[in-house]
């Protein structure tokens, strides 16, 4: 693929603050949405600012090569409700949050050091392109109901079945974010997803006032009402009201150390570490899928203990001011790849602004009011891109070998078909699960039938 901006690029001017803009709009509706699930006093301000400064921290680790934003990861949702559990205090809660991606951070530290000393042959050769390619496939192909599903939905109205107005709102995001992509001029093409977003929320803003007046409720679809959060408890707009610092994570979990216990630190090391060894997985898969997008193999350079070390180490300070643990973004691949900007001065730009931007209140109200019709537009793109981007990786792979056919068929149908198997509180997800029955069924069938070994005599 050949980039408009490279990795050590920098976009001049204000074109640097719009492709920065683009990555934040990419990632934060996802990264906002773990903390509106998980409750108990984390916010999504917090929850920027600690992706933010997460994001910094793994830039500085892989020495400004991996171009990619960290964002609040699903896959510790439940190790994070479960620092809630039992009625522990709020204080108690955060302190969990904290001591838990400490843990799981650990555990990238510990697997980086190991990687660094035994190098990274052994994996190309445990995950060939044939197990990684469909594995990334997987990625992309396992949040389409997902996508498919917010762009059918409204923020306002909870109506069963399709709501149409919102069907129209997040096609006419999908229609400008591929008609900019693909039709516009250079800067248009740079920024397709702030166009595409922009023209579906104009698109809900005037049809959800429309449908009111209409006494069609039902189809309303952007809720207004959280902008009601730029106020202040009188109802009057003022400075205070408009910055406001962000309720970071550390400052109630320092008062609920009087209340650790053993049996809690257990529970909590339980709840995530070996969360953290099966997301290891999609980590190599995410990077391996990064690495084609730029056209450098990232697991080489910096290489991939880098890339776990500022992972693991990210994801701790992330979660430390924002509770949530930070993982590589596909949003964020999917942005790269499509605008083909790869600058990580992008990347910068766009951490820094998601910290400065936790602390201004409408620029959080209304990524919150973005609709997820709109969102679901946008994601219909971005989730395919990284589905057909590890199908490209398949096209050097010889499947007319049973060896390859079958090993990509084991993942794919896996992967797809929801496989997972639960430990206890522990879940094996369907990308993981679908990676190792992969990487077994490679290695099951390495061995070349006898009589091909009679066929090479």
């Amino acid at each position: 693929m050949k980039l408009i901006y490279d990795v050590g690029d920098k976009p001049h001017g204000g074109q640097l603050i719009v492709f920065a803009l683009q990555q934040m709009l990419a990632i934060l509706a996802a990264t906002i949405a773990v903390p509106v699930i998980i409750g108990n006093g984390l916010t999504p301000a917090a929850a920027m600012f600690g992706a933010g400064v997460g994001t910094l921290v793994y830039v500085a680790f892989t020495k400004k090569k991996s171009p990619v934003f960290l964002g609040s990861s699903f896959a510790f949702i439940g190790s994070m409700s479960a620092a809630f559990a039992g009625g522990v205090s709020m204080q108690l809660g955060m302190l969990g949050l904290i001591i838990g991606a400490a843990a799981g951070g650990f555990v990238y530290v510990i697997l980086s050091a190991l990687i660094k000393a035994v190098g990274v042959d052994w994996l190309g050769r445990l995950m060939p392109p044939v197990v990684i390619g469909p594995t990334v496939a997987i990625i992309g192909l396992s949040l389409a109901g997902s996508a498919v599903g917010d762009l059918q939905k409204s923020d306002v109205t909870e109506a069963s079945g399709s709501n149409y107005t919102a069907i129209v709102c997040g096609l006419i995001t999908l229609a400008v974010t591929m008609l900019c992509s693909t039709y516009g001029k250079k800067l248009m093409r740079l920024v397709p997803f702030v166009l595409g977003i922009l023209a579906g929320y104009a698109a809900a803003a005037v049809l959800t006032p429309i449908a009111g007046a209409a006494g069609m409720a039902a189809l309303k679809i952007v809720g207004f009402s959280v902008f009601g959060r730029v106020m202040s408890p009188e109802g009057a707009v003022t400075p205070e009201s408009f910055f406001k610092v962000p309720d970071l994570v550390f400052i109630p979990a320092f008062k609920g150390a009087g209340e650790l216990t053993g049996g809690y630190l257990t529970t909590i090391l339980v709840a995530y570490v070996p969360v953290a060894l099966v997301v290891f997985a999609e980590h190599v898969a995410d990077h391996k899928n990064l690495s084609t997008v730029i056209g450098r193999d990232l697991l080489r350079d910096p290489g991939l203990s880098a890339t776990l070390l500022g992972d693991g180490v990210g994801s701790m300070a992330g979660a430390f001011f924002g509770g949530c643990p930070n993982t590589t973004y596909g949003e964020s691949v999917g942005c790269v790849a499509i605008t083909r900007n790869a600058s990580i001065k992008t990347i910068l730009t766009a951490s820094a602004g998601c910290i400065l931007f936790s602390f201004v209140t409408p620029f959080v109200a209304f990524i919150d009011s973005i609709p997820a019709c709109v969102m679901g537009g946008v994601c219909v793109s971005l989730y395919g891109f990284i589905a057909v981007s590890g199908l490209k990786m398949l096209k050097e792979v010889d499947l007319d070998e049973n060896r390859n056919l079958f090993t990509a068929s084991v993942i794919l149908i896996a992967g797809l078909g929801g496989f997972s198997i639960s430990f206890g509180s522990v879940t094996l997800t369907e990308i993981a699960a679908a990676l190792i029955l992969g990487i077994l069924t490679n290695v099951i069938l390495s061995k070349k039938p006898k009589e091909e070994i009679n066929d090479d005599n």
